[in-house]
């Protein structure tokens, strides 16, 4: 086991091609733009990105040949650095969920890369392996596995996964469909068009194909149909190779859950690691009776699109996916009845100021006086909004659990058990005070904190949430000592 290893040789392609990316509009004038020039800028440049394309590549097979790990008894050991060496020992017992991603490429050469969590903040959070083979990422796992500490020594041996859900074609139609994705072809389309004629300047062609256009308009209709279908299956594919081969399981102890298919990511998390379930509907999903699930765990990145693979497929119907949620996790029971706000906050809603009808009087005011009757737009808008948002606000508090849902035209509804929340701020505006109003923000650990707001809740429900939270904490740590903040605005 003690063996230091390298990463898979096709890192120094990767390394290459990223640095190719990065160089590409340079790449472009030089080589491309500026191919007769006889500047002596243009030449001088020329020779200066050759050489540092040569150096960039002797930097990388040297970068991976000084790059190795090392599985020992008890932790894994880096040790990486060109001109300054370094060393780093990640012990088994910091490592908790694990995130594997093999794109097209990745898939050809029979590799893949792994990314294994720990949960803290620091510059060692995250522990990645760019480049492995198959075979050597199962080894790693296999040996995380037998380390396991939360398992007893003579119960180490790998459990047997049940497979809870997997997608369909039908399932990919219809979050083709509800995600908007065919919409993508519309702006390639722009694209193609603005970079063709920058090239090859076919405005005036492109202006005597609307001409012929305008003179045959039965044309419209099979060019629609042709553009509808394009659009279609543009969205089904962007959306099947995202969201295709979607399948989630489980043991005793983990969730998998894998998607993709030109580029697969598969990812692991511990069901004692889960803090929140959060549950989230726009719309569209909302009439359609759909809902996307997302497990907060601790120590889990929100940066970028990762989110998304501790996602329980955002496409699922509503109580499919709450069937689901606590099959996966029974602690968790998600429900549908809880309390509306009181009927005095919706006039609180309704009187604090429209920064946003405002803003569009200022504007308009300055720069098109005769469209000012469109600030009334924004005004009907903003008190829609203001009205849903009293609509769909609910909460619900219970011994072990409490669930907040917020949002108007998307909602997000969280449900956590007060033993996961790491602090609870409660706070008040001069107005809320004048209505018997506070606002609750809930802390979860994440990075960063998963931030939970219940606003305008009643001044007797905000205490009766903060004396529960601190009677909680209490039992955790007699000697903590939680405070109140309270703001005014």
């Amino acid at each position: 086991m003690n063996e230091k290893r390298r990463y898979h040789p096709a890192v120094i392609l990767f390394n290459i091609a990223s640095f190719i990316k990065d160089m590409f509009f340079l790449i472009i004038i030089l080589f491309v733009i500026n191919i007769g020039s006889t500047s002596k800028l243009i030449i001088w440049g020329r020779y200066a990105l050759i050489g540092l394309f040569i150096g960039y590549i002797l930097y990388s097979i040297l970068k991976w040949s000084i790059e190795t790990y090392e599985i020992t008894n008890e932790a894994i050991v880096f040790r990486d650095g060109v001109f300054v060496k370094n060393q780093r020992n990640i012990p088994f017992k910091r490592i908790q969920d694990h995130h594997s991603k093999a794109n097209f490429v990745h898939q050809l050469l029979g590799i893949t890369s792994l990314k294994l969590e720990t949960g803290t903040s620091d510059k060692d959070a995250n522990i990645s392996f760019p480049a492995i083979s198959l075979a050597e990422e199962t080894r790693i796992l296999g040996v995380l596995l037998k380390n396991d500490e939360v398992l007893p020594d003579e119960v180490k041996v790998e459990k047997e996964r049940i497979v809870f859900f997997e997608s369909t074609q039908k399932d990919t139609i219809k979050a083709a469909f509800t995600s908007f994705s065919f919409l993508a072809l519309f702006p390639i389309l722009m694209t193609v068009y603005f970079q063709l004629d920058e090239w090859l300047n076919i405005e005036e062609t492109s202006k005597q194909v609307l001409l012929y256009f305008e003179r045959n308009m039965w044309i419209w209709i099979p060019l629609g149909l042709v553009m509808l279908l394009a659009a279609f299956t543009v969205g089904y594919l962007q959306t099947l190779f995202r969201y295709g081969n979607f399948v989630i399981s489980a043991d005793d102890d983990r969730i998998y859950i894998s998607r993709g298919v030109l580029t697969t990511n598969t990812y692991s998390i511990q069901k004692s690691r889960v803090q929140a379930i959060k549950i989230q509907q726009s719309l569209l999903k909302r009439v359609f009776g759909m809902a996307e699930i997302t497990l907060v765990s601790a120590g889990q990145e929100t940066i970028g699109t990762e989110m998304e693979i501790n996602s329980l497929y955002p496409f699922m119907e509503k109580k499919k996916a709450y069937q689901l949620t606590n099959q996966l996790l029974p602690d968790y029971h998600i429900v549908e009845d809880m309390h509306r706000l009181p009927k005095k906050v919706l006039w609180l809603k309704l009187i604090r100021p429209y920064y946003f009808t405002l803003g569009a009087i200022i504007i308009l005011a300055f720069v098109k006086r005769e469209w000012l009757l469109a600030a009334a737009v924004v005004l009907l808008a903003e008190i829609i909004f203001r009205l849903l948002d009293y609509q769909f606000t609910s909460y619900l508090k219970e011994e072990e659990y409490i669930q907040v849902r917020e949002g108007g035209i998307y909602t997000r509804t969280i449900h956590t058990k007060w033993r996961n929340l790491q602090q609870i701020e409660v706070s008040h505006s001069w107005l809320q005070r004048k209505f018997g109003a506070a606002t609750i923000q809930f802390y979860n650990r994440a990075k960063p904190f998963q931030l939970t707001i219940l606003m305008d809740v009643s001044k007797e429900e905000a205490k009766a949430f903060y004396e529960r939270f601190c009677r909680r904490s209490a039992k955790r740590n007699p000697i903590r000592q939680e405070t109140i903040q309270e703001e005014s605005r």
